[in-house]
């Protein structure tokens, strides 16, 4: 049994040690996941929403911490406890969004490693089984240093990731995982290869013969049936490659003008996913960098998803010199994480992205 729980507790402690780090390293896109899971068509928890970014920082310090604490073997009741309550909640979670298929990737590893619904619910069914195994054993978990050291480590955790979520959260994250990263083609990661993997679809065809249904499944090929065709259902049953980069359009009067721009040698995107939550503070540096960009010879765009009207008010008030196009809001929330936030691509090639709190850094 000992060895057992000494192995539960390796395990545990490094997957919420990662798991954790990798939400602290964006706190922003995992307080989006939070806003998904409180909204009306998930959970229907909409009042917690104005709270998530909040909650989501609480979540990933807690869980680092919790990591951190079983190792150390450090208030072991606290942390075990801590530990069997907060995987509950997430297997809940998990196997809500896999069975009802309200929310397709839990952000339990960020951006970092997807896992479908069902995948992120055998893990914490596993993750579950362990810390069950911890609970029983708990009298095996003996502390590594003494109360002084180990408090020492625990506070200095503390301290270091509070200065670490200050930092990603008044800049961008540390560690970029998303398909939008610097160095990243965005015509090329929304390219499918030739030999991708293609979706494979089952067709449930439903028939009327003689009077009674028949149901003939094929995989695309419509079956040589004497009978009136009722209708069809198709289930994906292989799914086919998806590009890193999907979704996104730069929309203007029903006209998508992407692969134009993204040719352009030196464009500039200023991204506003809701010009409503904007921080407008930023917005009169906004004015003078693009101003000296477009000095310099490089093609400005706004994107975003606020409606055309909203868009044109904020053009004329802060005295804007270039257009605002649309994206799909989750698109740009992707993209970065900043409200305004600034891109400079080369023909597709992301080569600078910042926070607006870093404006001053872009250069031409």
């Amino acid at each position: 049994m000992k060895y057992l729980v000494g192995f539960s507790r390796l395990i545990v402690g490094v997957l919420f040690i990662i798991s954790g780090f990798i939400k602290l390293n964006d706190p922003v896109g995992f307080s989006f996941k939070l806003e998904e899971y409180f909204s009306p068509g998930v959970l229907d928890i909409a009042f917690l929403e104005p709270y998530a970014l909040e909650l989501a920082l609480i979540l990933v310090v807690f869980e680092v911490l919790l990591g951190i604490m079983l190792l150390l073997g450090f208030k072991v009741k606290l942390t075990v406890w801590s530990l069997l309550v907060m995987i509950v909640f997430f297997t809940f979670l998990t196997f809500y969004s896999a069975y009802f298929n309200k929310v397709t990737d839990c952000g339990c590893f960020g951006d970092a490693i997807k896992l479908t619904p069902w995948e992120s619910f055998t893990k914490d069914i596993i993750l579950l089984a362990l810390i069950i195994v911890l609970f029983v054993g708990m009298k095996h978990l003996n502390p590594l240093f003494g109360d002084r050291a180990k408090r020492l480590v625990v506070g200095i955790s503390l301290m270091v990731s509070v200065i670490f979520a200050y930092y990603v959260l008044h800049h961008l994250p540390a560690i970029d995982f998303r398909p939008y990263k610097v160095g990243a083609n965005i015509t090329e990661g929304m390219s499918v290869p030739e030999d991708a993997p293609k979706a494979v679809f089952d067709y449930a065809w439903t028939f009327e013969v003689n009077g009674e249904e028949k149901v003939i499944v094929t995989q695309g090929d419509y079956p040589t049936v004497d009978g009136e065709l009722l209708g069809v259902e198709t289930t994906e049953v292989v799914k086919g490659y998806e590009p890193p980069i999907h979704d996104f359009t730069i929309e203007q009067d029903g006209e998508d003008f992407a692969s134009v721009l993204l040719e352009e040698p030196k464009l500039m995107m200023v991204i506003a996913y809701d010009l409503r939550k904007s921080n407008y503070g930023a917005f009169k540096e906004i004015k003078e960098i693009t101003d000296k960009a477009m000095k310099n010879g490089y093609k400005v765009i706004g994107m975003s998803a606020s409606d055309s009207e909203y868009t044109a008010r904020k053009k004329k008030e802060f005295r804007f010199g270039f257009d605002f196009y649309f994206t799909d809001e989750t698109t740009l929330k992707t993209i970065v994480r900043s409200n305004p936030g600034v891109l400079m691509l080369e023909k597709g090639t992301i080569v600078q992205k910042v926070h607006y709190n870093d404006l001053g850094d872009i250069k031409f």
